[in-house]
């Protein structure tokens, strides 16, 4: 079971003042652990492409107009284009949040696609929905727009905002998106419980800091 929910872990180091010496070692518990991916900011994704490259079992994730995601469409996709060159084969970028509220389905939209497309055939693409400032509605709405603009995944939580993922959450984003499009769960999943909880209501990744104690059967204060 430990190695199952090893390979749907994001193994995650987001912080602003995270040091290359952090890095190799979430780089290196990643190989150890065989998690699915470590997700890193932009300015880290040479370095974690380096450090994976004996293991190309583990994928290297970053963030795209993270963490607010009020960056335009363009500045997005060539965020996702520098990142691609750079190593990551998987990136999760964040919505207009604003956008969404305003009722810009357009703008929402389009900017997703920009992502998308930018990654098209070289990397997976996650969109983060930021399921603590939304309705219900808007989760759906959001979650359906992902779909419609061809994104692999939708992801509940930058992990930076007012909260993270529930059980509830990845219940309604799994029945809104099917069951060929990934979910992931991130934000607040500290504990084996937590992880085993999110997959039981539909998620198919983890992303957490806490990687390591989940496979251990141990919880973590971390916050994301």
């Amino acid at each position: 079971m430990s190695k199952t929910v090893a390979k749907m872990i994001d193994h995650t180091l987001l912080k602003a003042n995270a040091t290359k010496d952090e890095i190799t070692k979430l780089a290196e518990e990643a190989k150890e652990y065989q998690f699915a991916s470590v997700c890193v900011n932009p300015t880290w994704v040479k370095t974690a492409a380096e450090l994976l490259q004996d293991a190309p079992e583990v994928k290297v994730c970053t963030v795209i107009g993270f963490p607010l995601g009020a960056s335009t469409p363009e500045t997005k996709a060539f965020e996702t284009k520098d990142a691609i060159e750079n190593g990551a084969t998987e990136v999760d970028m964040v919505i207009n949040i604003g956008a969404l509220k305003d009722g810009n389905e357009e703008l929402v939209e389009r900017d997703i696609r920009a992502v998308v497309d930018a990654a098209k055939g070289k990397a997976l693409t996650k969109v983060i929905i930021e399921t603590a400032l939304l309705t219900d509605d808007e989760k759906v709405k959001a979650c359906e727009l992902a779909v419609k603009a061809g994104a692999d995944f939708v992801k509940t939580s930058t992990g930076f905002s007012t909260a993270g993922a529930t059980f509830e959450d990845i219940s309604l984003m799994r029945k809104t998106v099917g069951p060929d499009i990934g979910v992931k769960a991130s934000g607040g999943v500290r504990s084996r419980e937590d992880a085993l909880k999110m997959i039981e209501a539909g998620a198919t990744r983890i992303g957490a800091s806490s990687g390591v104690s989940i496979v251990k059967g141990e919880t973590s204060s971390n916050s994301y």
